[in-house]
């Protein structure tokens, strides 16, 4: 494989079983016109995932058996990395996240590592409540105290990475439930990793099933905070220094 235009940047789509939206998704970004390149890690799909996103322009990443979005991205940057990008973004295979944001979210990047397309932030309508909700304003209030800046919505995907942040998640990004998120972004925090948030609106899925409920609310509270506390155990990763990386992005 041969290193990609370092101007280039790699959006990663975790999917796993999203023949009924992927297609739609990817070409939404194709068709942004900026230079973006679209990975979808197949994440042991039993539909016809790969064959929907491969027809519809992106370079499918095929996964033996399904490891959960944490698995599926630790794949995907290790594809950039190996392919010498300097700039990732996942963006969710469901058509939730809006393409046209991808380059307001990459451009907190500009002065941070990771940048986070962050819902409850004075734009859009997504709402949640209960325990879910309870959970939300929780982790965002103590990741906000590690990070040292305001975050709403540390539980978003929606989230873009330079080389740094690159680095680091090779050293660390778990498959557990709730790494891919919570336990990743607390130990890039700890690591040393700078962070950001950008208001966006979410839109309703596309297609597929939701992966909650409200039966599953109250378990995600608990799960959630059994998540950040097991993350503050995490060892930090040595990683580059943020001087060199954020003038390499600015050049």
């Amino acid at each position: 494989m041969e290193n990609h235009d370092s101007t280039r940047v790699l959006v990663i789509m975790p999917a796993w079983n999203e023949a009924e939206s992927v297609g739609d998704t990817v070409r939404e970004v194709l068709d942004v016109g900026c230079p973006y390149d679209v990975l979808v890690v197949n994440d042991g799909s039993s539909d016809a995932t790969a064959e929907v996103a491969a027809e519809a322009g992106a370079t499918v990443l095929n996964l033996p058996f399904n490891l959960g979005v944490g698995g599926a991205m630790r794949a995907g940057f290790k594809y950039a990395k190996r392919l010498g990008y300097s700039r990732v973004i996942q963006v969710d295979a469901d058509g939730q996240h809006d393409p046209r944001n991808i380059g307001e979210v990459l451009a907190g990047l500009e002065h941070a590592d990771i940048s986070i397309g962050a819902r409850f932030a004075d734009k859009g309508e997504y709402k949640v409540s209960g325990p879910r909700k309870w959970a939300m304003q929780f982790l965002a209030k103590v990741i906000s105290g590690l990070a040292k800046t305001r975050l709403t919505d540390v539980t978003s995907g929606f989230r873009a990475a330079n080389d740094r942040a690159i680095s680091q998640y090779l050293d660390h990004y778990p498959a557990e439930y709730l790494g891919d998120t919570i336990d990743s972004l607390v130990v890039a925090i700890r690591s040393g990793c700078k962070v950001t948030q950008i208001p966006v609106a979410m839109r309703p899925r596309q297609g597929g099933t939701p992966s909650h409920n409200p039966a599953k609310a109250a378990v995600y509270l608990g799960r959630s905070t059994f998540a950040l506390l097991f993350a503050l155990t995490r060892k930090r990763s040595a990683i580059p220094s943020a001087s060199t990386t954020w003038a390499q992005e600015a050049s």
